[in-house]
C-alpha cells in the first residue's frame, strides 16, 4: 500500500475511500448552516455502531446529503444511478455511496449494502423509491431484506422542511426527527417480508404524523 492508499473499511463499499468519506461527513455537518435552520429531534435514538438500516421519508434531493452529515457515524446510502456520471460520480463511488437503478432487477446494491451491514456498518434506505410528499403511504422492500439478511437493526427517521414550494423563504425550517430502533425481522418467506415492510411504511408515516404536529406547535 502507497502512502496515497487508504486501507478498506469494512464499514464502507469496496473502493471507497475511508479518509474521503470522513472528511465529506464532516463538511456535510456544516454545509447545509448557511441554507436551513435544522433542528434535530431525537439524535440520542442513532446506535453509535453495531449494523444499521436507517430508513427516511423523501421529499426534497437534499434529504439524503443532510442526513450523511448528521448521524454521527459513517453512512452509505443508495443514491439513484443517475447520479454516478462525470466527477460526481466519481466522488459519490470514492465516500462509498451505492448508486441504485430504479425499477430494476440488479442485485449489486443489495449485495453491496449487505457487505457493509456484515461489517457493521450503517446503511441508509428511502423505502419510498422516489421523491414525493414524504408522507410514505407506499415503501419497497429493499431495506427489509437488508435487515432481515443481516440482523441488522432498523431506525427510522423522518425529514420535513426541506421541499420548497412556489416561494422561497430565507433559511427554511428544516425538522430531522429520529424513531426508536426496530429490530430486525425474523421472518423467512415472502409474506413476512412484505408485513416487515409495511412495520416500516407504518413506523415512518406514525413518526411523519409525529412530527407534523411538533412543527404545528413550535
Amino acid at each position: 500500500m502507497t502512502l496515497l492508499e487508504a486501507p478498506a473499511a469494512a464499514d464502507l463499499p469496496a473502493g471507497a475511500d475511508p479518509r474521503l468519506h470522513d472528511l465529506a461527513r464532516w463538511l456535510g455537518t456544516w454545509l447545509f448552516v448557511p441554507g436551513y435552520r435544522v433542528r434535530v429531534h431525537g439524535r440520542d435514538r442513532i446506535p453509535v455502531d453495531g449494523p444499521l438500516v436507517l430508513v427516511a421519508n423523501h421529499s426534497a434531493m437534499v434529504d439524503g446529503p443532510l442526513l450523511f452529515g448528521l448521524l454521527g457515524r459513517r453512512a452509505v446510502f443508495w443514491v439513484k444511478q443517475e447520479m454516478f456520471t462525470g466527477v460526481l460520480g466519481v466522488g459519490l463511488r470514492r465516500i462509498g455511496q451505492i448508486p441504485v437503478r430504479r425499477g430494476s432487477a440488479d442485485r449489486a446494491p443489495l449485495t453491496a449494502a449487505r457487505e457493509v451491514l456484515r461489517g457493521g456498518g450503517l446503511v441508509g434506505v428511502f423505502p419510498e423509491g422516489t421523491r414525493g410528499s414524504g408522507d410514505v403511504a407506499a415503501a419497497q422492500q429493499g431495506a427489509a431484506w437488508l435487515a432481515r439478511a443481516t440482523g441488522a437493526r432498523i431506525l427510522p427517521v423522518v425529514i420535513r422542511g426541506t421541499r420548497r414550494g412556489g416561494g422561497h423563504r430565507w433559511r427554511p425550517r428544516v425538522d430531522v426527527l429520529v424513531g426508536e430502533p426496530l429490530p430486525a425481522p425474523t421472518g423467512k418467506g415472502r409474506a413476512e417480508l412484505a408485513a416487515a415492510t409495511e412495520t416500516v411504511r407504518g413506523a415512518l408515516a406514525a413518526l411523519v404524523r409525529e412530527l407534523d404536529d411538533v412543527r404545528s406547535r413550535t
